[in-house]
Formats: C-alpha cells, sequence, structure tokens
C-alpha cells in the first residue's frame, strides 16, 4: 500500500479531491512484519479482507473501488456485488505472467459496475494487443498507458517517463469519476 506506484497514485488522486483509502491484505501485513515474501491468502481470505474495508467506508454505493493488480482483480470480482458506483483497476491481470490461455475475465464479460481498467501497452498480464480481442461487457472502459509496464513504466527510448504514464492515470481516474 506505500510502494512508490501506490504513494504517487494516491496523493495525485487526493491532490484533484478524491479520497483514497488504501489497505493490505493479510499476507502482505504479515510480509511487511517478517519481510518473508509468500504468496497471496487464497480467494476466500482476500474476498472477506476486501468486504471489512468496504464495510467500513459507509454507503457503498457512494464508492469506487479498485486497486492495482490482483486488488483490483478482486474489487472486480465483488463490484456488482456490493453495489458499489464505479470500479478502477490500476494493472488488471488479465492472465498470469507467460500464460495468455489462463485468461481471468469471465466476470468482466457480464460485469454491471461501470469500469474503468488502466493497462500499459506493454503489460505481460494483458498488453494491448491481447485485450482488444477480449469480450468485455459495454461497461468496461480499457484506457491504455503508452509503452507502461503492468506498472505503468515505459521504455526509455519510447520517449514517455513514468510520471508522465502516471499523471496520465491519475488525469483518467478523475475524469471516470466526474463522469460516472
Amino acid at each position: 500500500m506505500d510502494s512508490p506506484f501506490m504513494e504517487t497514485m494516491a496523493s495525485g488522486l487526493a491532490d484533484r479531491n478524491l479520497r483514497v483509502v488504501r489497505f493490505e491484505f493479510p499476507y502482505m501485513q504479515r510480509t511487511r512484519n517478517d519481510g518473508k515474501r509468500r504468496p497471496p491468502d487464497r480467494h476466500e481470505i482476500l474476498r472477506a479482507r476486501w468486504l471489512e474495508v468496504v464495510d467500513g467506508l459507509g454507503h457503498p454505493g457512494d464508492l469506487f473501488i479498485g486497486g492495482k493488480s490482483m486488488g483490483g482483480r478482486i474489487a472486480s470480482m465483488l463490484a456488482d456485488e456490493i453495489g458499489v458506483r464505479g470500479l478502477v483497476c490500476l494493472g488488471y491481470p488479465f492472465h498470469p505472467s507467460g500464460r495468455p490461455d489462463r485468461l481471468r475475465v469471465a466476470h468482466l464479460e457480464t460485469i454491471r459496475t461501470p469500469t474503468l481498467i488502466l493497462q500499459g501497452t506493454r503489460d505481460a498480464l494483458g498488453n494491448q494487443e491481447e485485450i482488444q480481442n477480449y469480450r468485455l461487457s459495454n461497461n468496461v472502459r480499457v484506457e491504455f498507458l503508452e509503452d507502461g509496464d503492468h506498472s505503468f513504466k515505459p521504455r526509455v527510448r519510447s520517449g514517455r517517463t513514468e510520471t508522465e504514464n502516471l499523471q496520465q492515470a491519475v488525469g483518467a481516474v478523475v475524469s471516470f469519476v466526474e463522469s460516472t
């Protein structure tokens, strides 16, 4: 929750008058406490943590939820059920790395919640070329960040900077929230 990526996004959104709440899943908290990397918790635990956080934030119909990578994926699986106003996914993991045949999009084909997915054009977990062939709900809008990887970082030779991509991402989220 305090990675440079999350710090930049959260402060950028807060500077644009959006309230941002960050949290960690239990496995991330354990890693923070003892420094040992571990695999993600089971889906049920990730889901329960998301529901706990949302429950403490007030009326779901006023909320936009989302997250980075797996955090956004879990949020996307709960958005319709919770009844939130909108969903924002930053670097959605459309498939595991190196496994474009194992798609994680079934629920995105029918999602009713207005959804913004921001994705680097060369994200290893779903690049622009791959995503254009997915059948996603009409409620899903995907915006691409030029030459960005899973954290929106472009290659130096692209002529783009990470700061430019992160600023574009903040602007896209603000526009989405204001128009939804």
